[in-house]
């Protein structure tokens, strides 16, 4: 059993936002591999049980908010009984990648997403996949709170779809194959496509500014 893990938060609200990159892949693989299913209320969360190459996965979209996102983990783990370095997958947004592209990796910081850092705190470390999914650097203007929690602009509709078309097949080739045969196909192709403009002229370096949290009760703002 796989535990594939897609970082978001729940509502309306929030529904594409940059911070739910992660409900998308894993709406695009159950598109894929779990075609009319039905998601189930498990482990706080909305899950499909799916088939890779035919072996079972679980996807999971957490409903606590992107700060409380380990408490839905550490449920589904304690209850197949998984191995965070071999069955645990998480699927995150990441500013400090252009819209359209990703990046495996078989652990590694947090990098301020406070969705991981509450994952880490429930695993007792950081030894887990993850796949990263660009969502672009936040705009010179811009407090990145604002940013992650922004809706996907129409000029990005290609490289959004691209991005969430290479995570789902990285997610495969993870399953497949293996997170280090995943690293070696998909982290090569940030080196070898120049970064798009941002479609309005604002991309900048990354604003390292924050803001807290909303607390367990709302939604987790600053990544």
């Amino acid at each position: 059993m796989k535990l594939v893990v897609g970082l978001g938060n729940p509502g309306a609200e929030y529904e594409r936002t940059r911070h739910n990159a992660g409900w998308l892949v894993v709406d695009a693989l159950a598109r894929r591999h779990a075609p009319g299913a039905i998601a189930r209320s498990r482990f706080n969360a909305a899950t499909l049980d799916a088939s890779f190459a035919g072996e079972k996965a679980l996807l999971m979209k957490p409903l606590t908010f992107m700060n409380r996102s380990g408490q839905s983990v550490g449920e589904a783990v304690r209850f197949f009984k998984l191995e965070p370095a071999e069955d645990v997958l998480v699927l995150v947004d990441d500013v400090a990648l252009p819209v359209g592209h990703v990046r495996v990796r078989g652990s590694g910081g947090t990098g301020g997403h406070n969705g991981l850092a509450d994952i880490d705190r429930v695993l007792g470390g950081a030894s887990y996949p993850r796949v990263r999914i660009g969502v672009g650097a936040v705009p010179r203007l811009m407090n990145q709170a604002d940013w992650v929690l922004s809706r996907f602009m129409s000029e990005e509709k290609a490289d959004v779809e691209q991005g969430v078309s290479l995570a789902a097949d990285a997610v495969e080739c993870c399953l497949a194959r293996g997170v280090t045969a995943a690293m070696n196909e998909f982290n090569k192709r940030l080196a070898e496509e120049p970064p798009p403009e941002h479609p309005n002229e604002l991309k900048q370096k990354t604003n390292t500014h924050t803001a807290p949290d909303a607390g367990p009760n709302g939604p987790e703002t600053t990544r």
